[in-house]
């Protein structure tokens, strides 16, 4: 789905989709998927649910998983900051790389909820 694109990100292709959500979401296991490959390294106890962080256009955003979102889909926001353009449409999404996206959502100030 992803390929390497640059030393900070992964480039790859989604259906990309606005909607009146808060937080911008992919299929749970897609994104699952995605957190063990990309974000673990293999030792001891590692969570996979830590949100990604992609970049549609100028804008990074992080991204959760959600059950309801069908795979390959990003679910977007309605009020992101995204240049004007039709949506729904196949577009190409960067995600960021592991340290690219801590140093990200450090800068954000976003906050991850706490485990159960």
């Amino acid at each position: 789905m992803f390929e390497r694109f640059s030393s900070g990100y992964y480039l790859g292709e989604m259906f990309v989709e606005p909607y009146d959500g808060a937080k911008a979401a992919i299929q749970r296991a897609d994104h699952e998927r995605m957190n063990e490959q990309l974000y673990t390294d293999g030792e001891g106890v590692e969570r996979i649910d830590a949100p990604l962080v992609m970049k549609l256009d100028r804008t990074h955003f992080p991204v959760l998983g959600d059950d309801e979102v069908p795979a390959g889909t990003l679910l977007v926001p309605r009020d992101l900051d995204l240049e004007p353009r039709s949506l729904p449409d196949r577009r190409q999404v960067f995600l960021a790389k592991a340290e690219r996206a801590y140093q990200l959502l450090r800068i954000s100030g976003y906050e991850a909820p706490d485990a159960a």
